[in-house]
């Protein structure tokens, strides 16, 4: 638990900027952090089901450049990471 005691004639910036750098040093943020946005590893079944789904689409979209379905620069797609 950190604690910041303000000193006399100490602006409230200043105190929220010594408790800001004291949480920074502490690695309180950091390890939240970690907890916040733990990812789970996957097993080797579901790499091996991601790569074959990727690869599937891959070939199937270069399959539609070839017939000229598609093309060859293909529309742009958001990704989230």
């Amino acid at each position: 638990m950190l604690e910041v005691k303000r000193k006399d004639g100490e602006s409230f910036e200043s105190l929220i900027r010594r408790f800001t750098k004291k949480t920074i040093q502490s690695g309180k943020i950091l390890q939240a952090k970690k907890v916040r946005f733990y990812t789970k590893e996957k097993t080797k079944r579901e790499l091996k089901e991601s790569a074959l789904r990727k690869k599937g689409i891959n070939s199937h979209l270069e399959y539609l450049k070839r017939i000229g379905k598609m093309e060859e620069f293909g529309p742009k797609r958001n990704k989230k990471r």
